[in-house]
Formats: structure tokens, C-alpha cells, sequence
């Protein structure tokens, strides 16, 4: 019997959810201010404070569940994952809701569900087991083109949402798993190159707001009162945080509304305009140490399967968390996604907090079968 199983939380990894809970604490303090500091709105359930911690307890939950099931079932399951996470996307091409001029969103019971933000763990979890059972070969072209089929069809149907940060992560974290199971450095090269050449038509199947995005981020002054209105605000708002901050509910460009979409794409010029240099150099310093207990995990993986769960999970928090805070910076395009466990937002929240539950199944499995009465242990 294995002994994970008669003590689901022997191998459970405390400190990685020490540090997604402050993220996320953090996070719940900076949607405060940068929503009811500014509007008094009060902190009933429609409140987004009060919203996004009902999303956290959720994704907690949905995390200690997942702690309990063996993530192998996940291997098992990977055709019906990858036709639910085709069924899902499509559904928002149907009855999906158009908000700020994409079509991401699926209303249920007087919520909004990001199916896009679950599609990233599904994915992984799907491709994590065709990389696992080819891995001798995943340096042949074939092999690693049949891979990135499986995230090709979803990755089609995000870019029409149109939602190119999602389209971004999920190409990437594929890169990702396929480089750590086995996929060569000239096929990286090779990949590049063809994208390069590709650039024309990919340019051109843009939206015109996403071009104006990638101009404006080439040449900032282009539209400093359009596009680049609210990287500039951003860059300012962090800027005038100085070392200590402005203190919590009393950042300018935060409380006086110069600062747009604040509470999700935008939260981390909060952070650094009312925590300062110290408070954003603090939550960068918890993004580095969880992305190294997912480093961890996937070392510790029993499983070339649940290494590349880990990878790919890791994959995925490393590239948003990336993109967000380069966004922030003025050294990314503006793309709209959100930072992991701080941004408001139950469906990126959600998924995140259940993917580091599969991480936690990985961990508490990670010294395989062991017979009772016998120190000798079995994969």
C-alpha cells in the first residue's frame, strides 16, 4: 500500500502554499484599494473584495481535492480532458458575452466563466501525457508536431475570442514541456526561424487594436492618450511608489482613477505605487520562490508524466507572470492578462490555485508504492 495514500498530506509541500496564499492575500488587500478605497462601495457579495475571496476559497478547495486524487487518473483521462476543453471553448464562440470588445466569457448564474483560464491547466495536463509516452522520440519533428496538435485546435479558438495573451501562454508552455521532454535546440531554432518568416501573415490576422498595441509598445509616444495611456499611468504609478510607497488606499494615480483597470491587468503598478520598491520587490520574490517549488516538484516526479505536469504548470505561472509584469513596465505589449494568484478574477484564480493541487498530488505520490512492513519501495 502507498503510503501517500493512508497520509494524503505526508509529502505536501507547505511552503508553496505559504507562498501562493500571501500572493494571494496581497492581491485581495491592493483589489481593495484599488476599488472600494476609491468608490466607498460597500462590502457586501457583489463587491469585487468580497468576490474575490470567495474565489479563493474556492480554488483552496478545489486544490486540497485535487491534493487527494492521484494524478495519474488525469493521464487516463486525457481524451474526455481534451474534448471538454475543445466543448468549452467553442460554447464561448456560441453563447459566450462580448466585454470590452472580446468574446471570452460564459454567463452562469450571475457570474462570468473564463473557460480560456482553465484551458491552460487541461492542456497540460493533456499534452503532459502524449510528451510522456513518446519521450524517446519527442526530438523526431513528427512526434513533436502530433504534440502541438493537441494545443493547436484550443490555441485557434482563444485567438478568436480574440485573446492573445492566452494564445501567448499556451504556445509557450508547450515549448516549455516539449524542451524538457526531449525536443533538440535546432528544433527551437527551426521554430523561430519559421515564425519569423510567418511574421507577415501573422501580422496581418491581428485585430487593428492589437496592432495599435505592439506600435504603440515599438514607439510609446504614438498614442500616449490611447494605447499607451495606461502603460504610461502604470510606469508612473509605480514610479512615484520611491522605496516605501504611498501607503495602502492612498496611492494618486490609483485613488484619483488615472490608473485604468487597476484591479486585474494593472494591479502590480498598485503594488509598487502604495508598497513601494520593497512591497513589489517582495511579491517578485514570492513568484521566484513558488516557480522554484514547481522546479522542485517536477524533480522530485516518480513519473516522467507528472515531471511534465510540474514543467508545464510552472510553464504557465512563469510566462503570465512574465508578461503581466513586463506589461506593467513598458517592457511587454499590453495583452490583457491577468497576474497569477493577485489579479481580480475567479477563473484565472481558480485554475491556478487547482493546478498547484495537481503539483501538491505529484508531490505527495513522489516516493512511490512502498509495502507495509517492508522499507523497499516500488514505482
Amino acid at each position: 500500500m502507498e503510503r501517500s495514500e493512508r497520509q494524503p498530506f505526508l509529502y505536501f509541500d507547505v511552503w508553496l502554499l505559504s507562498a501562493t496564499l500571501l500572493l494571494a492575500v496581497i492581491g485581495v488587500l491592493m483589489i481593495y484599494s484599488a476599488t472600494a478605497c476609491i468608490t466607498n462601495e460597500p462590502l457586501d457579495w457583489q463587491s469585487t473584495t468580497i468576490r474575490q475571496i470567495l474565489w479563493l476559497a474556492g480554488g483552496l478547495g478545489a486544490m486540497f481535492v485535487l491534493t487527494l486524487i492521484d494524478y495519474r487518473v488525469f493521464a487516463a483521462l486525457r481524451w474526455p480532458i481534451w474534448v471538454v476543453t475543445i466543448a468549452i471553448l467553442l460554447a464561448v464562440q456560441v453563447i459566450g458575452i462580448i466585454t470590452h470588445g472580446a468574446q471570452r466569457w460564459i454567463p452562469i448564474a450571475g457570474f462570468q466563466f473564463q473557460p480560456s483560464e482553465f484551458s491552460k491547466l487541461f492542456l497540460v495536463l493533456v499534452v503532459a501525457k502524449y510528451m510522456a509516452d513518446h519521450e524517446e522520440q519527442m526530438s523526431n519533428w513528427r512526434y513533436l508536431a502530433l504534440s502541438f496538435v493537441f494545443v493547436a485546435v484550443p490555441i485557434f479558438l482563444v485567438y478568436l475570442q480574440p485573446d492573445l495573451g492566452t494564445t501567448i501562454v499556451l504556445a509557450l508552455a508547450w515549448g516549455v514541456m516539449a524542451l524538457a521532454a526531449g525536443m533538440k535546440l535546432r528544433d527551437v531554432l527551426i521554430i523561430v526561424t519559421l515564425l519569423v518568416v510567418a511574421a507577415p501573415l501573422l501580422w496581418n490576422s491581428l485585430r487593428p487594436y492589437q496592432q495599435e498595441r505592439l506600435l504603440t509598445f515599438v514607439d510609446p509616444g504614438r498614442d500616449p492618450l490611447g494605447a499607451g495611456y495606461n502603460v504610461d499611468q502604470a510606469r508612473t504609478a509605480i514610479g512615484s511608489g520611491g522605496l516605501w510607497g504611498s501607503g495602502f488606499c492612498s496611492g494618486t494615480q490609483t485613488q484619483l482613477r488615472f490608473l485604468r483597470i487597476r484591479q486585474s491587468d494593472f494591479i502590480f503598478s498598485v503594488i509598487g505605487e502604495e508598497l513601494g520598491f520593497v512591497g513589489a520587490l517582495f511579491v517578485l520574490g514570492l513568484f521566484v520562490f513558488i516557480l522554484l517549488r514547481l522546479v522542485r516538484a517536477a524533480m522530485l516526479a516518480r513519473t516522467t508524466y507528472g515531471k511534465l505536469v510540474a514543467v508545464g504548470v510552472a510553464a504557465v505561472i512563469f510566462v503570465q507572470s512574465y508578461v503581466n509584469l513586463g506589461m506593467n513596465l513598458g517592457l511587454m505589449p499590453v495583452t490583457g492578462i491577468p497576474l497569477p494568484f493577485v489579479s481580480a478574477g475567479g477563473s484565472s484564480l481558480i485554475s491556478l490555485l487547482a493546478a498547484e493541487g495537481v503539483v501538491q498530488s505529484i508531490l505527495t505520490r513522489h516516493r512511490g508504492l512502498q509495502l507495509e512492513g517492508s522499507g523497499k519501495k516500488y514505482e
